[in-house]
C-alpha cells in the first residue's frame, strides 16, 4: 500500500485521541454559539423555542466527520487555528441544517436521525423549517467575527467555499436531483454526478475551508481539492453500502429507506461487491492525492480517510 505522504501510517497514527480532543473543543464552541446566552449578534434575543430546536438539531450527536476534516486540512498547511474552529462549526450547522430539512415529509420523511427522533417530529414542520434556515444563517456570521484576528480575506474565502459547497451547484443542487430521481434508472456516471453535489461537495469543501486557514500553493491547493473529492464520494458510497447491511440502531437513523423510496444507491446500481471495490479504489484515490500534497504531517487526514471507508467492512 502506496505511503500517502510523510508522516505515520493510518495504523500508528492516534487518531481516537486526536478526534477526541478536536471533538470537545468543536462540541463546547457549538453550545456556546447555538445558545441564547450568545454575545449579541449571534443568538442574543432569539426566542427560546427556536433556540431549542437548534439546539437538539446540532448537539449531542453525529459523527462531526466535517469538522474533523476541516481541523485536520487546518493542522497539516499550519493554518489559523481559531479561523479553522470556527470554520469547522460554520460547516456543521450547515450539514445540521440540511439534514433538518432533508428529514421533512416534503422530501425524505425521515423519522429518526442520530438515534432521537428527527426535528420536525419532535418541534413540528414549521419550527423545524426555521429551525434549519437559522443554522444556515448562523454558520455564515460564525465565519464573519470582528474582533478576532481572522483575516478579511480568509473570512470572504470561507464564506465562498461554504456557500459553493451548500449551494445549487453542491448540496442543495444534489439534493434537487436526488428527489427527481426516485423510481428512475440512474448510470453509474448521473448517480456519481448526484452524490458529488448532495454530498461530496461539502466533505470536499471541509477540506478546503481547512485549507484556507493557511498558506497553500497551488500544487497543493488541486490535491487538497482532489483528496476531499475522493473521500467524500467514498463517503457516500459506504453510506449507500451500510444502507443495506447494517441496522437502525447501528446508523443511527432508519435502515433500508433507500430501497424501500425506490432511490437509485450504489448498490443498486453497481451492486454491494463492486461498491465495497469501488469504496477501496476512492481511498487509494485519497491517499495518492495526499502524496502529491506534500504536506509536512498529513497523518490525520489520511486517517479520516480510512476511517470513512472501513465502516463498511
Amino acid at each position: 500500500m502506496m505511503d500517502g505522504g510523510s508522516g505515520a501510517s493510518p495504523d500508528s497514527f492516534a487518531l481516537a485521541p486526536w478526534s477526541a480532543a478536536h471533538l470537545a473543543s468543536v462540541e463546547a464552541a457549538l453550545s456556546r454559539w447555538v445558545t441564547t446566552d450568545a454575545p449579541a449578534g449571534q443568538l442574543h434575543g432569539a426566542p427560546a423555542d427556536l433556540v431549542q430546536a437548534m439546539r437538539y438539531a446540532v448537539l449531542d450527536g453525529g459523527k462531526r466527520l466535517r469538522p474533523l476534516l476541516v481541523l485536520a486540512a487546518c493542522e497539516a498547511v499550519r493554518g489559523h487555528a481559531g479561523a479553522a474552529l470556527r470554520a469547522a462549526c460554520a460547516v456543521e450547522l450547515i450539514h445540521a441544517y440540511s439534514l433538518v430539512h432533508d428529514d421533512m415529509p416534503c422530501m425524505d420523511n425521515d423519522v429518526l436521525r442520530r438515534g432521537k427522533p428527527t426535528v420536525h417530529v419532535q418541534f413540528g414542520e414549521a419550527s423545524a423549517l426555521l429551525a434549519g434556515d437559522a443554522l444556515q444563517a448562523l454558520a455564515f456570521e460564525l465565519l464573519t467575527p470582528e474582533d478576532e484576528g481572522i483575516a478579511p480575506d480568509i473570512q470572504a474565502r470561507l464564506c465562498r467555499l461554504l456557500a459553493r459547497a451548500a449551494g445549487s451547484a453542491g448540496m442543495a443542487g444534489g439534493q434537487a436531483i436526488d428527489l427527481a430521481s426516485v423510481g428512475q434508472p440512474l448510470s453509474e456516471h448521473q448517480l456519481r454526478d448526484m452524490h458529488q453535489r448532495k454530498t461530496g461537495a461539502l466533505l470536499q469543501g471541509s477540506v478546503l475551508m481547512g485549507a484556507a486557514c493557511g498558506p497553500t500553493d497551488a500544487q497543493q491547493w488541486e490535491a487538497l481539492s482532489d483528496f476531499g473529492a475522493a473521500i467524500g464520494l467514498a463517503f457516500q458510497v459506504v453510506d449507500d453500502i451500510l444502507d443495506v447491511t447494517a441496522d437502525s440502531a447501528t446508523l443511527g437513523k432508519t435502515a433500508g429507506k433507500d430501497a424501500l423510496a425506490d432511490k437509485p444507491t450504489y448498490v443498486s446500481v453497481l451492486g454491494l461487491d463492486r461498491s465495497r471495490r469501488y469504496a477501496d479504489d476512492l481511498l487509494q484515490a485519497a491517499r495518492a492525492a495526499l502524496l502529491r500534497a506534500r504536506l509536512a504531517d498529513p497523518s490525520a487526514l489520511r486517517a479520516l480517510a480510512h476511517m470513512v471507508v472501513d465502516r463498511s467492512h
